[in-house]
């Protein structure tokens, strides 16, 4: 083997070193990926059974202090205690209320300890004049702190409402 041979055949070699690197990078950066997708899906579904249970303190436990949600009535409420208060009176009110978010996506940006959730949610409950059904599309903000993900910012949109009279008109 030729000199220059021996120099393409180092230059391949270290190449190919290169490229086995930047593909284990990119692996350990998917599992990351993965297991932070995983924490706000599982963390999700935690939210739905606290919504189920009628369990404002567990749906709080979620949100950041300065959470902000845009429910579908459009009413922009601000912060986890006033948010938390508001669902338990919910709860009071509708005794058979559940919700269900469900996650389409969830794209992160982990250098900035990120993440955007969307998807669809339902809602249902008993009116006088019969079962509301609800629901749409939603999306939230996430924020890593501490290791946790906890929920920033939500906007639920609904683009269906039936059952009952409460869908005849914005509440």
């Amino acid at each position: 083997m030729s000199g220059e041979q021996r120099a393409v055949s180092r230059w391949i070699k270290l190449l190919g070193l290169l490229v086995l690197g930047a593909a284990a990078q990119s692996l350990q950066a998917q599992v990351t990926m993965t297991n932070d997708e995983r924490m706000i899906r599982e963390a999700r579904a935690a939210s739905n059974r606290a919504i189920a249970a009628h369990d404002a303190d567990a749906m709080a436990a979620y949100w950041m202090p300065d959470f902000h949600i845009t429910p579908s009535t459009s009413v922009l409420r601000a912060g986890r205690e006033d948010n938390r208060r508001s669902f338990a009176q919910l709860f009071a009110e509708r005794p058979d209320v559940v919700y269900v978010r469900t996650p389409d996506t969830v794209a992160l940006f982990l250098p900035w300890d990120v993440a955007a959730e969307s998807g669809h949610w339902t809602g249902q409950w008993t009116q006088a004049d019969g079962v509301t059904r609800i629901g749409g599309t939603y999306y939230a903000q996430w924020r890593k702190v501490d290791g946790r993900w906890l929920i920033q910012a939500e906007i639920f949109v609904p683009t269906y409402c039936e059952g009952s009279s409460y869908c005849s008109k914005r509440p």
